[in-house]
């Protein structure tokens, strides 16, 4: 895959906007929270929901190297700290609150 397809699609939700969302609920930006958000979108631009594997499957197609322990990890404590949600089907999913935080509601 190229850099320039790469960064298109990382850069698809703006990292401005999904760093503005970790800021205000507290939390440091890190690159795999940018990315693991980016692909929860993405997602769910698409209608699909993703758990672990998906997120996991969809950063290892986009070149992103990460553990299956570190995107499990990082999911955690996304949900711990209110960011996304857990929801029945073992999906995650953005938290209507950071929704509107990103969207400038």
């Amino acid at each position: 895959m190229s850099t320039v397809v790469f960064e298109q699609r990382t850069d698809r939700h703006g990292n401005e906007r999904i760093r503005f969302v970790l800021k205000s609920f507290g939390l440091r930006t890190s690159l795999i929270r940018l990315k693991v958000i980016d692909a929860l979108l993405i997602a769910a631009e698409s209608d699909r929901s993703l758990g672990v594997r998906g997120v996991h499957t969809q950063l290892l197609d986009l070149d992103v190297p990460m553990s299956f322990l570190s995107v499990r990890e990082v999911l955690k404590r996304l949900c711990s700290e209110g960011v996304i949600i857990l929801n029945p089907d073992k999906s995650y999913s953005l938290h209507p609150q950071a929704l509107a935080v990103l969207h400038g509601e």
